[in-house]
């Protein structure tokens, strides 16, 4: 799904997974964890969290600041003349970008 949208496969840590699903009529979709989950992106060296439950609606070319707080990021995008960037955008609008290279899966 998430190669689909044109995001990287490694945006989501795969392991300790009950559950995902994905709606491509309305484009929700969900990921239940067994626990909530952190998740080091070496290549970055960011830390992330991802709560038990991770629901989003998702649709092809839909579009963090680093501070000392944990905010929840409600935009994740790649935009088609960047193919090579995803950016992530919290609620309060500030938003960063990283090589999406990062986000791939470790083979």
């Amino acid at each position: 799904m998430l190669q689909e949208l044109g995001l990287p496969k490694g945006l989501f840590p795969l392991d300790d997974i009950e559950e995902f699903g994905y709606n491509r009529a309305n484009g929700f979709m969900w990921i239940l964890h067994r626990k909530k989950k952190e998740h080091t992106f070496k290549k970055i060296k960011q830390t992330v969290s991802y709560a038990t439950e991770v629901t989003a609606f998702a649709e092809k070319g839909v579009k963090t600041k680093e501070l000392m707080l944990w905010l929840s990021v409600v935009e994740v995008y790649v935009e088609e003349s960047s193919p090579g960037k995803i950016t992530f955008k919290t609620g309060t609008g500030l938003s960063d970008s990283f090589d999406a290279s990062a986000f791939e899966l470790d083979m």
